[in-house]
């Protein structure tokens, strides 16, 4: 009777173990873009290969069940029917010039609740004279110095779900500088050498990072200067990451994301 009824308990438990990892398996294998509407818009400036980027993540963003509408032009954001719908912005459109109702109307799907995310000058340079724009974005590049160059990221939160498990890695690339929020939640950073500007030696500017803009989730990497710098996994990795937390911004609540350096 006493081996029937460990036979039974063990038994028990191992069918308990089956179903807890076949739930898990499938909450792994259920992306958090699947179904989501995502607006991809692309442009501006040839020189961040913004077709080459497209193609990157576009497919990617399909693979993983996200219904994508890619646009190569701002006049998308006036369309009133596609903006209110949309869950995620996309955008990777550098050094543009954006009208005022185009601004508007990617300033209110924000402000909803739908998430935006991008990365480089295509969300970090895109329109210089909009400073809203720059305050919903948290940051604005203003310089690279030496250009293509040789520096390291460190990943500063090990605990964000967005870099959680990556380690410190190498780019060769542009090494954006940058100005920035102070009360974004950063999460990786990259270190000035000095080299070619010296006044600068030491200084310490943010790569990755997020924040809130009204109701929306904003999601920002300084990499990815040209399509290959996305060849790099934890840059593609991280910008991948980011895309799937901007886009569940109308269905999960904000984040504490405030985190003032002053």
């Amino acid at each position: 009777m006493q081996l029937k009824k460990i036979f039974f308990i063990n038994t028990l438990l191992a069918s308990l173990l089956l179903l807890l990892s076949v739930t898990t398996g499938n909450a792994q294998t259920t992306s958090p873009l699947k179904d989501k509407k995502v607006l991809f818009v692309y442009g501006g400036w040839e020189g961040h290969e913004p077709e080459l980027c497209r193609d990157i993540f576009v497919p990617w963003m399909e693979s993983e069940g996200a219904e994508v509408y890619a646009y190569d032009n701002l006049a998308c954001y006036t369309d009133a029917t596609l903006m209110g719908k949309v869950d995620l912005v996309v955008q990777t459109f550098t050094q543009g010039n954006i009208t005022g109702e185009q601004e508007q109307g990617l300033l209110t799907a924000i402000k909803r609740g739908a998430g935006l995310a991008g990365w480089h000058g295509g969300l970090g340079d895109s329109f210089r004279s909009n400073v809203e724009f720059q305050y919903m974005v948290g940051g604005q590049w203003v310089a690279h110095p030496g250009g293509v160059i040789d520096y390291d990221v460190k990943v500063t939160d090990q605990k964000d779900p967005v870099t959680k498990g990556l380690k410190n890695f190498h780019m060769k690339s542009e090494q954006y500088y940058m100005h920035v929020d102070p009360n974004v939640k950063v999460l990786a950073t990259t270190l000035y050498t000095g080299n070619p500007d010296p006044w600068i030696k030491g200084a310490v500017i943010p790569v990755v990072w997020k924040k809130t803009y009204g109701k929306g989730r904003v999601f920002y990497s300084s990499l990815g200067h040209v399509a290959k710098d996305f060849n790099v996994p934890e840059a593609l990795e991280i910008m991948k990451r980011g895309i799937r937390w901007a886009s569940v911004s109308l269905y999960e609540p904000n984040e504490k994301w405030m985190s003032p350096v002053y």
